[in-house]
């Protein structure tokens, strides 16, 4: 049957009947890995296994080839349902059920508590609810941009329609015209806490309808009614929701309609009578017998995502007596990217994401441009995240340029999700630190580092200045993985040699993780990063003239740090790090680690944003800060001369 991508008008009875008695065994199998690891959600999972056979049984996706790039994706944004998936997909070929039964929710096993795309047939890692739909938007839309002819299925429940990023991917469909987007709910009207409606009531159906979804209910323990409804989904010209009516615990007497078994394992005397009543064979000690012996090992799969092969263009060079800010290089450099990687046949392999900051974050030139390659969010910020995350697994770069409050502070769960789901996320954010000057400490964003560093497989980089900016773009298109490219709002000055030559302009090549030694000196080394740097050079140029050589290092890489470059600037004896940014969880602190780590016999002074700030032009909030160049001179001779 797969393959066929729901080809009939209807099902035959056989058919019916062989799903009929697929799900009697699912059922089964849902409760015996449940029990056997001894936690786990059933009930959401008897009420998702009906949809769940039909929609891995008809989508166009082979068990013998998951990774076939024509295939349809499937999403499941209520992850906790996992049982009920890996029951569906052992039973329809994807793998020997036997696998997920023993190895579910065992430590190192990708049969994990909540979905994992290291599961053949699974698209997306999720459990956070609310964030499927936007996953689904991102690859439906991905179809659209590299005129793909495969559909997107996202399953839902009816609990996590009270999460608000839902309603922002509702509009983002309809205004893109994701018609190639199904939609089905799981409402079974329960979860974790009682009765949805009396935990957060919500009229689902009108709240699709109103964003201008097409909305079908039906019985979602009837085969036929869920076919026809996926069948119909496929055909319309608006994107699809499919409320399913079901009953958590479905299949069992005493689980139906039960929410205490939404997150609940059966005891042994409830599972020996649920077995009974499904009538399927109860082998659940044979199970434990393999799972203590680990006779089944199952190392899953490396989720593949297509190469691309970016070419970087020409580099800009910004001369010597150029100010601007490095959010403006960012917008040329953008520009560069997508002329010299558009193709001949008008395809081009980037898309660019805001949410209704174009002109501050500089894509407008882009958008201009390319106009079938930027879409706007409007201030939905949450699902542009994970959009612009899983648009990323198709294989086009993807950029998401947002200020740092907005696209930091405000959407960390979707970046760590995207992060789990090993996306190819280029995450530009602007108007960072006490640099954002007038809009206050509402927008001031002074937290970054410390919190995309705990990311795993997100990587920091903060420019020094324009030129630097444009090198660091065009080397992030070519890499894989997420970065974070963080500036801030105000123009500043090239930085230059001391022969005043632009220091990161031609032949200069941006190389991660490599610190610049920006001035030498050998009584103290300030250490810096970002738009602090060309204040540093100023203050050196200072202390020069008062007798006192110092170094400049420059620190682009915040999260695999120059450890060469940072000790041999410790054998001055001094370091004083200097940087836009909450002094507490900053640059200061990751070369304090250094320092311990390495046993370094150096003083440490940090210079950092000890609280918030207040609106008014960024040099005044500097000083009142002890931020500004003359405070860094009157710190460096206060180590210097030992006062």
């Amino acid at each position: 049957m797969s393959g066929k991508r729901f080809q009939s008008e209807t099902m035959d009875e056989a058919s019916i009947k062989k799903l009929a008695a697929l799900a009697r065994l699912a059922r089964g199998d849902i409760l015996k890995m449940t029990t056997l690891a001894g936690s786990g959600h059933p009930g959401g999972s008897m009420s998702s296994i009906d949809f769940y056979l039909v929609l891995y049984s008809y989508a166009n996706i082979d068990p013998k080839h998951p990774d076939d790039p024509d295939r349809d994706r499937i999403i499941i944004s209520h992850g906790h349902t996992s049982p009920g998936v890996y029951a569906a997909l052992g039973r329809t070929g994807f793998f020997p059920i036997e696998t997920a039964i023993v190895n579910f929710r065992k430590a190192g096993s990708p049969f994990e508590g909540h979905v994992e795309k290291g599961i053949p047939g699974l698209e997306w890692n999720t459990g956070n609810l609310g964030q499927g739909l936007s996953a689904g938007c991102g690859f439906a839309l991905g179809a659209k941009v590299l005129m793909k002819d495969f559909h997107v299925f996202v399953a839902m429940g009816c609990g996590e329609q009270q999460k608000g990023q839902i309603s922002e991917a509702r509009r983002f469909a309809i205004k893109y015209g994701l018609d190639n987007l199904t939609v089905i709910i799981d409402y079974n009207k329960r979860q974790i806490s009682g009765i949805t409606g009396e935990i957060m009531p919500q009229n689902i159906a009108k709240n699709f309808e109103s964003d201008g979804w097409r909305v079908l209910e039906i019985d979602g323990h009837q085969f036929q009614e869920i076919y026809s409804a996926f069948r119909e989904g496929l055909f319309s010209k608006y994107p699809t929701a499919i409320i399913a009516h079901t009953v958590m615990g479905k299949g069992v007497s005493f689980m139906e309609g039960k929410e205490d078994f939404h997150g609940r394992a059966l005891n042994m005397d409830e599972y020996q009578k649920a077995i009974q009543e499904l009538g399927v064979e109860d082998d659940l000690d044979h199970y434990r017998q393999r799972r203590e012996g680990n006779t089944l090992p199952y190392e899953g799969r490396k989720y593949s995502i297509p190469p691309l092969h970016i070419q970087p263009g020409t580099p800009r060079d910004y001369g010597k007596d150029v100010k601007t800010d490095n959010r403006s290089a960012f917008g040329n450099a953008l520009v560069d990217l997508a002329k010299a990687n558009l193709c001949q046949d008008g395809t081009l392999p980037i898309v660019v994401f805001d949410c209704d900051l174009a002109p501050s974050t500089k894509t407008t030139a882009f958008a201009k441009q390319f106009p079938n390659h930027f879409f706007q969010g409007g201030i939905q910020e949450h699902h542009t995240a994970t959009l612009a995350g899983a648009i990323s697994t198709l294989g086009l770069l993807s950029f998401f340029a947002d200020f740092g409050v907005f696209g930091i502070d405000e959407t960390y769960n979707q970046h760590r999700l995207n992060d789990i789901n090993e996306t190819n996320l280029k995450l530009i954010c602007t108007h960072n630190g006490l640099d954002v000057g007038e809009d206050g400490k509402t927008h001031q964003c002074i937290d970054y580092i410390g919190i995309m560093r705990n990311l795993f497989g997100y990587r920091i980089i903060i420019p020094a200045d324009p030129n630097q900016t444009d090198r660091v773009i065009r080397y992030i298109a070519k890499a894989e993985g997420n970065f974070l490219i963080a500036m801030g709002r105000s123009p500043i000055p090239t930085i230059l040699t001391e022969d005043g030559i632009p220091y990161f302009a031609t032949p200069y090549e941006f190389q991660y993780g490599k610190a610049d030694l920006i001035r030498n000196g050998d009584q103290a080394s300030i250490v810096t990063t970002g738009s602090m740097v060309f204040r540093a050079v100023e203050a050196w140029r200072k202390l020069k003239e008062k007798g006192v050589e110092v170094q400049v290092l420059n620190i682009s890489c915040l999260s695999d740090l120059d450890l060469d470059a940072i000790l041999k600037a410790a054998h001055t004896g001094r370091l004083i790090t200097y940087e836009d940014h909450h002094v507490q969880t900053g640059l200061g602190s990751l070369i304090a680690n250094v320092i311990a780590e390495h046993g370094l016999p150096v003083r440490l002074r940090k210079l950092g944003i000890t609280r918030y700030g207040s609106s008014g032009k960024p040099e005044d909030l500097y000083r009142m800060q002890g931020l500004d160049v003359d405070s860094l001179v009157n710190v460096v001779m206060e180590e210097v001369e030992g006062i």
